[in-house]
Parts: structure tokens; C-alpha cells; sequence
């Protein structure tokens, strides 16, 4: 919408070239639906979906490791463990196991978070403090703030299964997470509580292009702690193998924002991953939109889309309306970037001043002009 009018050429006069603003705020209460119904038109081009999932498998009896935000009288501890995906996707829900104390009630689960980070030095200061003995293949020092989800805010929802009442591991992580060259502790010895399974689904979904990724959940128990329990390493089946398999880190708030190897810095076992699954859809275009719901495929990277994966230009192209054919004259494409910026506007995925921005190019263009 960059493509600048002849001078000459005879101007079509629209409300949206009278006034761009009224004309936009106008478009939001009498078309706002515009774009949704151009949207439609597109339907023939939507692209082939594909389910996208992984696991690490179910818990091994190895370990358990502290997982929860703060609260009075504690502090926030993380366990982290890695996933790839190889091609972008959108991630719906989440699955992990962990522990709870024997006797609790799946009630006393107040609240949920779940945290994606990169692969160190990704989001991180490099060269980090000093104070573990290795940052290489770490989670980031902070996390990616638009895949945060948590039940606090609505952004997530979860649910808990108790798998088994009574559940032993080998060894636990809990207040023993130390800077160098204290971090050998060798662990808090065996624990015994109620095998859950934790279920979250996110809402919107969380988008991520192909990388190398970090999933973090943490748990808020109205008494007691969760703790995340250990999955194999290497992955076996039920579980999803692949290379490079990291393992899972730790740290608490004296630590951050640096984090320990679980295996290899602290019980000197392991290494272990997490037991968690995630599941989700392609997006191949990598608008966080799934392919499945995507009426518009190929989005150029960077294009705010609404929720059938369609920019603005992708519902008002210069060179036509989106249902094909040719536009009438130069009024007809403003107007329609116009219903459209006021869909856009309506469902706040653009401000009052980026609509109008939007259609005072559009009016600047010479795209429906006879003179190209």
C-alpha cells in the first residue's frame, strides 16, 4: 500500500479520503464484519494442517525436582527442560508430572504458569556471572514474554489427574541449589508423594518458530510443594527422541539469573530430562494462526493477522479484491482497506492512529487507479 497515486490522476472522492479518522471509527460500528466475510472468500487457499507433538515420555522413578512461584515465606524455583520443533507451530496444550504431598487434594492446586525460554546465550548476558560452572546449553536468563501463559490472568486453564497415590523416587531437588563452588550437594535424598498429571491448555496458543526451546512450568500449592518428576534420558518410547537431547536445569531466586545442571552440577547422576508433552499444530506461515484455521497461507513475516491468519493487505490487495477481479476504481480499494483496518481496529489488533495511518496510504496509493 506504498505505491504512490499519479498526481494527474482523478481522485475518487470517499468518506475515507474526506476524513480518514471518522472514516475508520465510521467503518467500525457499520462494517466491522467486512473483513471476517473477505476473509471467507479466501477459503479455497487455506493451507494443509498437520498435528504437532512431543513428549519425553512417562516419569522414571530417578528424581524429583522442585517446580513453584513465590509466596510468603518462599522463594520462586524453576526446573526447566528442552524441546525442538522443527518448523513453526502453535501449542494448545501441555501435559506434565510431578508430585504432591501424600494426602493432598488436587484443590490445593491454586495456580499454573508455564514459561518458554531460549537456549543460552539467547535473552541472556554473555559472558554470565560466574557463579555456576556452565551456562553452555542452559536456559536463557529470561524467558520469551509473549509464550507465557498462566492461570492467574486467564491465559491458561488446567486440570489434575492424580495417577498413582503413592509414588517414590530415587532422589529430590529442592532448597539445595547453590552458587559455585558450593553446587554439589548430591541431592535431598528419596521422597514419596501423589503422582499427578497436570493438564493446561493455552488460550491464545502459544507461537514459536523452528528452534531450540526450554518448557518451564510452575505449580502453586495452597501447602506443600510440587515437584516435577524425571523422564528417561535418551527418550524411549511412549516418549519422542531427538537430537541434541539437552537435559533439565534448576535455580531458584538466589541463583538467578544463572541456572544449574540438575545431573551433572548437583547429585552428580543423570543427566535427567522432565516428564512433560506438548501438542499443537503447524503454522507454516509462522503467523500464530494453525494452518487449520489459516485462511490466508503465506503472510508475509512480521503481518499483524486476525483470527483467520489475514493481514490487511492480504484482505485488500492492491492489485484486486481478495474474491478476485479487479478493483472498479481507486475509491473501491480505499474503502476496503478501510473496512478492513476497522475490523482490525474493532477487535484491537491495531490503534486508532495505525487505522488511520493505514488508509491514509491506501488513499495515497494508485492501487484501483486507472493510471498504474
Amino acid at each position: 500500500m506504498t505505491k504512490k497515486r499519479n498526481e494527474t490522476d482523478t481522485k475518487v472522492e470517499t468518506p475515507a479520503l474526506r476524513g480518514v479518522r471518522p472514516s475508520v471509527l465510521a467503518t467500525l460500528s457499520a462494517n466491522k464484519i467486512t473483513a471476517g466475510t473477505l476473509a471467507l472468500l479466501l477459503l479455497g487457499f487455506q493451507a494443509s494442517a498437520a498435528s504437532f507433538s512431543f513428549s519425553t515420555g512417562d516419569p522414571d522413578g530417578k528424581i524429583a525436582t522442585l517446580s513453584r512461584p513465590s509466596s510468603p515465606g518462599k522463594v520462586q524455583t524453576e526446573t526447566a527442560d528442552d524441546f525442538v520443533v522443527t518448523q513453526p507451530v502453535v501449542i494448545n496444550r501441555a501435559t506434565f508430572t510431578g508430585l504432591l504431598p501424600v494426602g493432598a487434594p488436587l484443590t490445593s492446586i491454586g495456580g499454573v504458569e508455564v514459561e518458554i525460554y531460549h537456549v543460552f546465550p539467547g535473552d541472556s548476558a554473555n559472558p554470565p556471572s560466574g557463579n555456576v560452572p556452565n551456562r553452555t546449553n542452559s536456559p536463557a536468563d529470561v524467558e520469551i514474554d509473549s509464550a507465557t501463559r498462566d492461570s492467574a490472568d486467564g491465559s491458561l486453564t488446567f486440570s489434575a489427574t492424580i495417577v498413582n497415590p503413592s509414588f517414590s523416587v530415587l532422589n529430590s531437588v529442592v532448597n539445595g541449589i547453590n552458587k559455585s563452588p558450593g553446587e554439589r550437594t548430591n541431592g535431598e535424598g528419596a521422597v514419596t508423594g501423589e503422582e499427578v498429571l497436570i493438564t493446561v491448555n493455552f488460550n491464545p496458543p502459544i507461537s514459536l518458530p523452528a528452534d531450540h526451546y526450554f518448557f518451564r512450568p510452575e505449580v502453586l500449592l495452597s501447602s506443600g510443594d510440587f515437584l516435577w518428576l524425571s523422564a528417561p534420558r535418551p527418550i524411549v518410547a511412549p516418549g519422542t527422541p531427538f537430537a541434541p537431547d539437552l537435559q533439565s536445569w534448576i535455580r531458584n531466586d538466589a541463583l538467578a539469573p544463572d541456572w544449574l545442571r540438575i545431573g551433572t552440577d548437583i547429585t552428580g547422576q543423570g543427566p535427567f530430562n522432565a516428564a512433560f508433552s506438548l501438542s499443537g499444530e503447524t503454522d507454516a506461515d509462522g503467523d500464530g494462526v494453525a494452518d487449520s484455521l489459516d485462511l490466508c497461507p503465506g503472510t508475509p513475516a512480521g503481518a499483524i493477522v486476525n483470527a483467520n491468519g489475514c493481514s490487511i493487505d492480504q484482505l485488500a490487495p492492491c492489485s484486486g479484491p481478495a474474491s478476485g477481479g479487479t478493483w472498479r476504481n481507486h475509491g473501491q480499494y480505499v474503502s476496503a482497506v478501510a473496512h478492513a483496518a476497522g475490523a482490525f481496529l474493532a477487535q484491537d489488533l491495531i490503534s486508532a492512529d495505525e487505522a488511520e495511518e493505514i488508509v491514509s496510504q491506501a488513499a495515497q496509493s494508485n492501487c484501483g487507479s486507472t493510471r498504474r
